[in-house]
């Protein structure tokens, strides 16, 4: 298996990369191929580690690059100019079979444009989009999308409830996932215009492609662990996620600092640290990885835009475990098999329609 890593994509690149794919090397089977700058990356090997690349690991490899897209960088401008920039070459690799994943923590936006025009977007899916993995109560929730498409109309928002249903059945073995649509209220007339036609494209036709729609939910409740997924468009659900993030750097920052604040604290917290440790860890976005795009014939993995070596690290292990379980190619089959279905059922209906028009006309 061949990870292909974008080494110089995201805040703390290459630096951040590198480390996380030296500390992940010795955790996976698979090769990791550094994708960037080739001076750059040894370079930076030599000053972290005092080694050669070879002598770390044989299976960390370099594809080196000239270019790179940037994060102010229009993205479609990007794609079509910059060839040589570490994002293309590594969709190219992916797309000729150079790779079995691609994971970048780069310009969001190019991502998309990337996976959609280079690797190709999967039969009847409009718009791929982020299907980010977050803890829930006793569970975990996937938020889809998390980012990819700002600007979305309610079919976006019925395919992402689709394709993360597939995805949570199929490789993550949720049976029967419960969507919900992320909105200011639980009532059916809540919200703007795109949240009420999703609502009533949802309610209508779920049960034909098998999406276990439970309503409208609140962003209060998507926590709760009754809900599996929660579907918003991507600046919204940008939004929502990094909320979530900073609010967890927010409780873990105030309750290390109220146990610390002086030595009776200290002492009377020792005998809770292990359940404030697994707190911590719940909480820590960090340990829940990337997000994989669903929708894209190809397993492409977005890395937050400020990983840090462990993020990158645990992304690396994490997108090794999607090639394995098949996610990509069970939500192709199955999400294929979904359209075939209905053009079917569609098409008998059509057919019915007909005959009974010509014996009405006879």
């Amino acid at each position: 298996m061949k990870i292909l890593l974008d080494a110089m994509g995201g805040d703390k690149a290459p630096d951040a990369n590198i480390k996380g794919a030296v500390k992940a090397i010795n955790s996976i089977e698979g090769e990791v191929i550094l994708i960037g700058n080739e001076n750059i990356i040894k370079s930076k090997i030599k000053e972290f580690y005092g080694k050669d690349i070879s002598e770390i690991s044989p299976r960390l490899k370099i594809k080196n690059t000239t270019e790179t897209i940037e994060m102010e960088d229009i993205p479609t401008q990007a794609i079509k100019h910059k060839k040589d920039s570490s994002m293309v070459v590594g969709f190219n690799m992916l797309k000729n079979g150079e790779g079995d994943v691609f994971i970048s923590a780069g310009n969001s936006g190019a991502l998309l444009t990337g996976a959609t025009l280079l690797v190709g977007r999967i039969k009847g899916v409009d718009r791929p989009a982020l299907a980010g993995i977050l803890p829930a109560y006793k569970s975990r929730l996937v938020l889809m999308d998390c980012g990819a498409n700002t600007n979305c109309k309610p079919i976006n928002l019925f395919q992402f409830a689709q394709m993360a249903s597939v995805y949570l059945s199929t490789t993550l073995g949720v049976k029967n996932p419960k969507v919900g649509l992320l909105n200011i209220g639980t009532e059916e007339t809540k919200g703007n215009d795109l949240t009420k036609e999703t609502y009533n494209l949802l309610k209508e036709n779920a049960e034909k492609y098998n999406i276990n729609f439970i309503g409208n939910v609140e962003g209060r409740d998507a926590f709760s662990g009754n809900v599996d997924i929660v579907v918003t468009d991507g600046f919204t659900g940008n939004i929502f996620l990094k909320s979530i993030e900073g609010l967890g750097k927010f409780v873990k920052r105030t309750l290390t600092e109220s146990l610390k604040r002086n030595l009776i604290s200290k002492i009377a917290a020792i005998p809770s640290l292990p359940a404030i440790n697994r707190f911590a860890k719940t909480v820590d976005y960090k340990e829940y990885g990337g997000a994989l795009f669903l929708g894209v014939k190809k397993p492409v993995v977005k890395a937050h835009g400020s990983s840090d070596e462990k993020l990158f690290e645990f992304t690396i292990k994490q997108a090794e475990q999607f090639v394995k379980n098949k996610a990509v190619d069970k939500l192709i089959e199955e999400f294929e098999n979904q359209q075939e279905n209905q053009n079917q059922q569609e098409s008998q209906q059509e057919n019915e329609s007909q005959e009974e028009i010509n014996e009405t006309t006879l």
